[in-house]
């Protein structure tokens, strides 16, 4: 009986899967975004856990129980800051006693320059290319202070992901500054790009700063349309985790064409048109290059 026992042991143990087998830690992210980014960072060393789930507004998430018991027993937890997770800190009361970074530590904020939210701080700063080097800087800090074994693998794997990104953007960004500089402009239905916006040399407006309970207000359209038709704004576009309607008004009281969806707060599942942070990116920079090139 006590060889079957060893025996069906020895089977159990086979049988589990490799990446629970091989993390060292488990590191909890406030969005998927940043789940990503730290796998590519820690790769087997890490089961990386985020807390909201593809396609969830960020900005105002409730958590749920659930949400929260797929949290414990994490070793490390990061998040954003810059005023984008408001509910973040509440929630992570419910994890005891457990390190937080803020990933965004080390950016210059861009602050927001109207509206309900001036004078704060743009928190979408991971939509730069060039911010995401820090972002990854940060990761692996965390990363190596909470498992200092590891810390030689990854920093490797921080390189190389560095260097994906680089090599992704520069033909994008060479075929945003090919256009002239008055065509250079990204008018959203939120600022969530205005990081993007600086990297790529592109003015920027948009119809509300931030995703809040109430957004698309008359005025907020108006003072948009009054806009696009002063500079001639070829195009507007929405962001994927709000309502396209208003964006797709101004299209129709202007006569510009609507771009359609751009991604930032979140990606999509494996199958869908953003499973990586790259992705995200890409998709994004993409569609907007679209958008300004293709003639009316």
């Amino acid at each position: 009986m006590r060889l079957l026992t060893v025996v069906g042991l020895f089977i159990t143990l086979s049988l589990a899967p490799a990446s629970s087998a091989l993390a060292e830690i488990k590191v909890l992210t406030s969005f998927t975004v940043f789940a990503d980014m730290v796998r590519n960072i820690a790769g087997d060393h890490a089961e990386v856990v985020s807390i909201t789930r593809e396609g969830a507004e960020i900005h105002m998430f409730r958590p749920t129980p659930g949400d929260i018991k797929r949290g414990l027993g994490a070793n490390v937890v990061l998040w954003n800051g810059l005023g984008l997770e408001t509910w973040f800190e509440r929630y992570l009361e419910n994890l005891g006693n457990v390190k937080a970074y803020v990933l965004s530590d080390g950016v210059e904020p861009i602050m927001i320059g109207e509206g309900a939210y001036e004078g704060r701080a743009n928190p979408h700063a991971w939509m730069s290319p060039e911010n995401a080097m820090i972002y990854i800087d940060n990761i692996v800090r965390a990363l190596s202070e909470t498992d200092p074994a590891n810390t030689a693998a990854y920093a490797a794997n921080a390189e190389s992901y560095k260097a994906e990104i680089a090599a992704t953007f520069a033909p994008i960004r060479a075929a945003i500054q090919a256009l002239p500089e008055e065509k250079r402009w990204l008018v959203t239905s939120e600022a969530a790009f205005s990081y993007l916006a600086r990297d790529f040399g592109l003015k920027e407006a948009s119809i509300w700063a931030i995703n809040a309970d109430s957004q698309g207000s008359p005025q907020q359209v108006r003072r948009v349309i009054d806009l696009i038709r002063d500079k001639n704004v070829p195009v507007i576009f929405s962001e994927s985790t709000v309502s396209p309607k208003p964006a797709q008004q101004v299209a129709r009281e202007t006569g510009i064409a609507y771009g359609g969806v751009l991604y930032v707060d979140s990606l999509s599942t494996p199958d869908g048109p953003v499973p990586t942070y790259i992705d995200l990116l890409k998709v994004t920079s993409q569609t907007i290059v679209t958008g300004l090139t293709v003639k009316p």
